[in-house]
């Protein structure tokens, strides 16, 4: 009865990680959108409801802290519990990425200034795409696709530097919009940086199904956070 118990609970906990991820993919989108659209209205309304990301992964944190003060679980469900304590974690500085983004939309306003929103526009559904099949690895712990999902995040850096590159001289053909094309940079940086953060959401799976815990693929960017 008790391990019946447990079982439900945990796979309470896993779906509102899933839920949580939901939450943070629509944010990252929905951002992204304001600022094709130069919807600043939205893209405030966007900024606020950040909170409630924030609420959920406490609630869940909370859940967890409380079944392993209260079961005291061993093995593999000490594992899971403590991976779904870092992941939500990560989903939730991806949620601050998008509230960032949607912060950028704010402080540009109806500024004139070209938004290069193909490539970010693209860097956005990658990054939510390999998020939204991390989650699924984490739910099916498959090991295999959470080791093959990292390796998409070389188009994403592409794509980055490509942005990179053309706000450059963006910049360098007229410096009166160096100030905005930093906001921009900022953005394209967000999005590079969800998709870093999909890795450790695929490394703690691989942890939760065989109990070892390493680095599928390095980043030497975390101190730009």
């Amino acid at each position: 009865m008790v391990r019946k118990t447990l079982d439900r609970r945990i796979d309470n906990l896993q779906n509102e990680v899933i839920l949580l991820g939901s939450m943070v993919e629509n944010a990252i989108l929905g951002a992204v959108d304001t600022l094709k659209h130069r919807d600043v209205k939205t893209a405030r309304k966007l900024y606020h409801e950040d909170v409630t990301i924030n609420d959920k992964r406490f609630a869940i944190e909370n859940a967890i802290l409380i079944i392993l003060a209260t079961q005291q679980p061993l093995a593999h469900y000490l594992r899971l519990l403590a991976a779904m304590l870092e992941i939500i974690i990560e989903l939730e500085r991806m949620g601050d990425y998008a509230k960032g983004i949607a912060k950028v939309v704010m402080k540009l306003g109806d500024v004139d200034i070209p938004v290069p929103i193909v490539p970010i526009s693209r860097m956005a559904d990658l990054g939510v795409s390999m998020l939204h099949r991390a989650l699924g690895a984490f739910f099916e712990e498959n090991v295999n696709l959470a080791t093959l999902i990292p390796v998409e995040d070389d188009e994403v850096d592409d794509l980055y530097n490509a942005i990179y590159r053309e706000l450059v001289e963006s910049m360098i053909a007229n410096p009166e919009t160096i100030d905005n094309a930093n906001l921009l940079m900022w953005v394209a940086h967000n999005l590079e940086r969800t998709a870093d953060r999909v890795t450790n959401i695929c490394e703690r799976t691989v942890f939760i199904a065989t109990g070892e815990l390493f680095e599928i693929d390095s980043s030497d960017d975390e101190e730009m956070d």
